[in-house]
């Protein structure tokens, strides 16, 4: 499976409080594929974001469309900033 059409699946997932898709936030840290399992690194956008384990779940569901099963870790180690953004959601929070 290849990690843009996952990508293109996790823009389906969008970030509650913030309102823009995991991917396009930046949150996607990292993503691996091992036979039909992907491997996904999250950012949260705070450490104590309610909403990360509908967050979770939701990558689940969407990567089993794809016939996948998803491991979701979550790097607390790292601090997610609006630079980590595309320049569409920086452009449309009108940081740009």
């Amino acid at each position: 499976m290849e990690i843009e059409k996952i990508k293109e699946k996790l823009k389906e997932v969008v970030d509650p409080e913030i309102g823009f898709d995991i991917v396009s936030l930046g949150l996607v840290e990292e993503i691996k594929v091992e036979n039909k399992k992907v491997f996904i690194k999250l950012i949260p956008t705070t450490p104590f974001c309610p909403y990360l384990p509908m967050l979770v779940e939701m990558i689940e569901e969407k990567m089993k469309e794809l016939g996948l099963e998803a491991e979701v870790e979550i790097d607390f180690e790292k601090v997610w900033s609006v630079e980590m953004a595309s320049e569409e959601v920086k452009k449309e929070l009108g940081l740009i």
